[in-house]
């Protein structure tokens, strides 16, 4: 019979499969594991299995093998994870999608009674209804300030009630009355608290950002980019054409109060001579556009009726006169 390994053995091989998982994977989801149990935690391993590795261990031996790691490797972006493992945390290490894996690990939730002492993790409501309990129960109800009605031979809840706030601890009185009414108000599972990319540390809260809000968010920091240059007259980039319309805006002002002119300044001062022409030139380049096509078709049969040997001179149309 192998002798049973000590102590030390176990911290000794803990710390080589935790090194070699730093050196193996680059992305890592740093979870909550409050409440969860043994039988929960093996189906989430199983549900994992092939592209991540799920890791638990006490805190102060996490750190001490990554901070071991990082001083051996020279890699100080390991450091960065020390201060993510407080609490009842645990480690996944994944070379998958992230946001894939992060769904996959909340699909893992088990649903659990209200305990006394738990501090309540939602807002937890009793909706009305039949609670299928005997008359004998109403005082029970009524000390908990719950109205009711007999209804049928069993305790019938009247309106919604507000039993337990969220961050509130459970009270004997309302595990005792979830119990008699069946109902398991929490589930837990292991919650994405941090995400570790390649060094970096972000919030869970990106993974779900889509390409369209990455759009917009690039959109509002170009535009304040933008304003931020015309401000304060300092040229970029994305502030150019707005400098060179200004700028042709000012000129063209000039232009206009001066004799000075120059070509794209000449068709302005036409219309503002005669404002007529701007409201024929309008309507005919729509209707011009439009007729386009229709002028083409009927001049390429004016050309096919027309005899080869005629001429602009024979018609006396020159264009040479």
């Amino acid at each position: 019979m192998a002798p049973k390994p000590s102590k030390a053995d176990k911290k000794i091989v803990y710390d080589k499969k935790l090194c070699q998982l730093l050196d193996d994977y680059t992305q890592i989801l740093v979870t909550a594991a409050d409440n969860v149990g043994s039988k929960q935690l093996q189906g989430i391993r199983k549900g994992l299995r092939g592209d991540s590795v799920v890791l638990m261990g006490k805190n102060t031996m996490m750190k001490r093998s990554v901070r071991l790691h990082a001083e051996k490797t020279g890699n100080q972006a390991f450091l960065n994870l020390i201060p993510l493992l407080v609490g009842n945390v645990g480690l996944i290490f994944t070379k998958g999608d992230l946001k894939e894996v992060s769904e996959e690990v909340a699909k893992y939730k088990v649903g659990a009674p209200a305990r006394v002492g738990l501090v309540a993790p939602i807002d937890v409501v009793v909706q009305p209804g039949n609670t299928g309990l005997d008359p004998s129960q109403t005082s029970f109800l009524q000390v908990l300030n719950i109205p009711t009605k007999i209804n049928k031979g069993t305790v019938e809840i009247v309106t919604p009630v507000d039993l337990i706030k969220k961050g509130e601890k459970v009270g004997s009185s309302e595990a005792a009355l979830l119990a008699k009414l069946g109902i398991r108000p929490f589930s837990y599972g292991l919650v994405v608290l941090t995400v570790y990319d390649n060094g970096s540390v972000f919030s869970p809260e990106v993974l779900d950002l889509t390409d369209e809000d990455l759009m917009e968010k690039f959109a509002a920091g170009v535009s304040m980019v933008t304003s931020l240059s015309l401000a304060i007259a300092y040229p970029t980039l994305d502030a150019a054409p707005h400098i060179f319309i200004n700028a042709y805006k000012n000129v063209l002002a000039v232009a206009l109060a001066t004799e000075y002119s120059f070509p794209q300044a000449e068709q302005v001062k036409e219309y503002l001579k005669d404002p007529s022409k701007f409201a024929a030139a309008a309507p005919a380049a729509a209707s011009g556009s439009a007729a386009a096509p229709a002028a083409a078709a009927a001049k390429e049969e004016e050309k096919k009726d027309e005899p080869a040997e005629e001429s602009d001179d024979d018609m006396g149309f020159s264009l040479f006169d």
